[in-house]
């Protein structure tokens, strides 16, 4: 392909994949409060448009024009840069993601994918621990002691879960070999006895899946391990001091985490695109997409569903859950793993 035309292909797949990703972001915002709203016996929102699915450009609209406060005694180059890093390292994380094989438009064959490194993995995980430089900073920058707080929370609460979440992928990228997002979803091709697909939850790695799923949530501080931002507690957490559009951006990075989180998950354990094609070719071009994303969506149902059933964690409780229990059980389930490939 022509320098050229890849960079503009690139260009174009960029702009797709963000707007698409911001677009996904409002309506899991929408998502949420309808599912909760449901569960607690109550509607969400249902004023602005059919079913409430202007909610998210109401949002929107108010969070451009709301008052953006800045309180007189904050450290100001890192309260503002604060909430832009937070955003802009969980966007950066979907550049690697692949979505589906690849489609071919006027004889070019163009990966779904921005871009396609073989160590895919590794940059999402360096990327997306990026991430809580914004909130530390954001806390300690506020010059609140709640705000300092919840930023020290994320921190040791990242520090605590990040190596049980990096060591439940390490039996995924033994029976894989390859770091490669796109070669890990390969090997999960086929199915075992004829019926049931070759990936890897089914594959020895329901443990690891596990693992990965409570890290996850730690990671994204979701319920029940929200505790950077325990209302009860401190009042907002590490983002108590801010308002306006700078709000709104730790939110956005929250959920678009959240995805990140799901995309990993569904490549990693439940064989990416895969799934039943049939019907005309133009359909099973476009079912791998489908499938992907129906997946994605089931993952982020079940970070609504826990977050309206659980309740939250005490801090020691937290601590004592990633490294008394989470770690041990992911270097049980790395040794079993080598042994199994080995063997």
């Amino acid at each position: 392909m022509p320098v050229g035309i890849f960079i503009l292909v690139s260009v174009i797949k960029s702009l797709i994949v963000l707007i698409v990703l911001l677009t996904a972001v409002a309506y899991t915002v929408w998502l949420e409060r309808k599912v909760v709203g449901h569960m607690q016996n109550r509607w969400g929102p249902t004023r602005v448009g059919p079913f409430g699915l202007l909610q998210p450009a109401a949002d929107g609209i108010k969070f451009l024009f709301k008052e953006d406060l800045t309180p007189p005694h904050v450290y100001k180059p890192l309260f503002l840069a604060a909430p832009m890093m937070a955003l802009i390292f969980a966007l950066t994380s979907i550049s690697v993601i692949p979505f589906g094989n690849s489609i071919t438009i006027g004889g070019l064959n163009i990966p779904l994918q921005i871009t396609d490194v073989n160590i895919g993995l590794l940059m999402i995980l360096g990327v997306t621990s990026m991430g809580v430089y914004g909130v530390a900073l954001a806390g300690w920058s506020s010059n609140n002691k709640y705000s300092l707080l919840g930023g020290l929370r994320a921190s040791a609460q990242m520090v605590s879960y990040e190596i049980a979440l990096g060591l439940s992928l390490v039996g995924v990228l033994i029976q894989s070999g390859s770091f490669s997002l796109r070669e890990i979803v390969d090997a999960q091709g086929g199915r075992f006895l004829g019926f049931i697909p070759r990936w890897n939850i089914f594959h020895g790695q329901f443990l690891g899946f596990f693992i990965y799923l409570m890290a996850a949530y730690a990671e994204t501080n979701r319920i029940p391990f929200d505790l950077p931002e325990a209302e009860t507690e401190l009042v907002a957490g590490y983002h108590t001091e801010y308002s306006s559009m700078k709000f709104a951006m730790f939110f956005m990075a929250e959920y678009a985490n959240m995805i990140t989180v799901a995309c990993v998950a569904t490549l990693l354990f439940f064989g990416g695109w895969h799934g039943p094609l049939f019907g005309p070719h133009l359909l099973q071009a476009l079912l791998p997409l489908f499938w992907f994303a129906a997946k994605i969506f089931c993952f982020l149902f079940l970070y609504i569903w826990v977050r309206g059933t659980l309740p939250r964690f005490r801090y020691d409780q937290l601590m004592a859950f990633g490294w008394k229990f989470l770690l041990p059980l992911a270097i049980a389930n790395l040794v079993a793993t080598a042994i199994a490939v080995a063997w």
